[in-house]
């Protein structure tokens, strides 16, 4: 549609990339990565806006239908390898900001779990050193797939997308962190609902808050727990999505912080091969909160639904070193725990979470 290249509000959002986000200015090294072409008038904007702050920029292109077809016909020393350039982008860059637009969730569905398994973990090693190296930020830019899979119309995921994403976020920072301090000093965090009972140590860890810094649309209030410390079990109401695929009736189990048993109602095959990804990837290394108010409805894409308030997530994988998280690995995926209707949250034995609502 023609609106969405000529919208002003992309030059907004591009500014607040700019500014609130990655903070910007004359000199740096700015790495631009335009994922599907969809992404192009936000690509746009990002460009002309670190122009004009004297900022170098560099557009890296990428689409899924590029990585189907390496899945498709590489052979696994291909999968594997990390491209040379992509290194050198990371080290290159000061900033990077990684546009990201949807693809058909089925787009992989004929491609060996293994294959897939193998190219991300490669994927992850990328994605290690933007986080590590760069000050960065994720943005979902909608497409057709994406209002497709949310069942949504394209003029409404827009709307949504443009609302959750120029919020007010000087006010949004101050409304987090009033829940965050409510949080810190935490020394264990149990979380109870539909075939759930789930006990994390979050002792001498840090809370953070996700307020457009680092993916936007934010909305989150983080941690890394402790490694060894996850007990229990539980299960997810809505779907796991990983690589374009979808793993619906995840249930896990913990013990001395490991995942011991894991089952999904279909695609278990690809499951045991996303947690069998290297040595840290049946571990948690996220725990978190979503607090956007705007964002109330699952879209099946982690970006946005970790987000949805009232909701938790853990993340197995790759934890956060400013959290205090210790955990390496190829892997980070988030997956979403739905409480609005049933569920609580005990953090040291009281409980600050119920049914959706905070309770300071």
């Amino acid at each position: 549609m023609m609106y969405e290249y000529f919208d002003r509000r992309w030059d907004d959002l591009a500014q607040v990339l700019l500014d609130h986000s990655t903070g910007t200015g004359k000199g740096d090294n700015v790495l631009i990565i335009m994922r599907e072409i969809e992404t192009f008038p936000l690509m746009k904007s990002v460009y002309r806006g670190t122009v004009q702050k004297g900022a170098f920029p560099q557009i890296v292109f990428h689409s899924a239908f590029l990585e189907g077809e390496l899945m498709k016909f590489g052979s696994n020393e291909q999968l594997a390898w990390v491209p040379a350039l992509q290194r050198y982008g990371m080290e290159w860059a000061d900033v990077c900001i990684d546009l990201r637009g949807a693809r058909n969730l089925y787009e992989f569905e004929n491609i060996d779990p293994g294959k897939i398994s193998i190219h991300k973990q490669s994927e992850g090693t990328i994605s290690a050193m933007r986080t590590e190296m760069t000050r960065w930020v994720l943005v979902r830019v909608p497409t057709e797939a994406l209002a497709q899979q949310a069942k949504k119309s394209m003029q409404f995921i827009m709307e949504f997308f443009f609302d959750a994403t120029l919020l007010d976020w000087k006010e949004e920072s101050r409304r987090y962190n009033s829940l965050c301090k409510n949080m810190e000093g935490s020394k264990q965090v149990r979380i109870l609902g539909r075939e759930t009972d789930l006990t994390l140590s979050t002792e001498d860890r840090r809370y953070i808050i996700e307020d457009g810094h680092i993916n936007m649309p934010g909305g989150e209030i983080y941690t890394s727990p402790v490694e060894n410390s996850a007990e229990g079990y539980i299960s997810f109401e809505h779907p796991g999505v990983y690589a374009g695929e979808l793993i619906p009736g995840i249930r896990l189990e913990f013990e001395n912080g490991k995942v011991t048993e894991a089952q999904a109602s279909s695609n278990q095959t690809f499951l045991e091969k996303i947690l069998d990804m290297d040595d840290g990837s049946r571990y948690i290394g996220e725990l978190g909160f979503g607090t956007n108010p705007l964002i109330t409805f699952f879209s099946n894409d982690i970006l946005y639904d970790e987000k949805i308030f009232g909701t938790v997530h853990i993340a197995l994988g790759r934890s956060y070193k400013e959290c205090g998280g210790q955990n390496y690995s190829a892997l980070h995926w988030d997956i979403i725990k739905d409480l609005r209707r049933e569920g609580e949250v005990i953090i040291d034995g009281k409980k600050v979470f119920k049914e959706g609502k905070f309770l300071f």
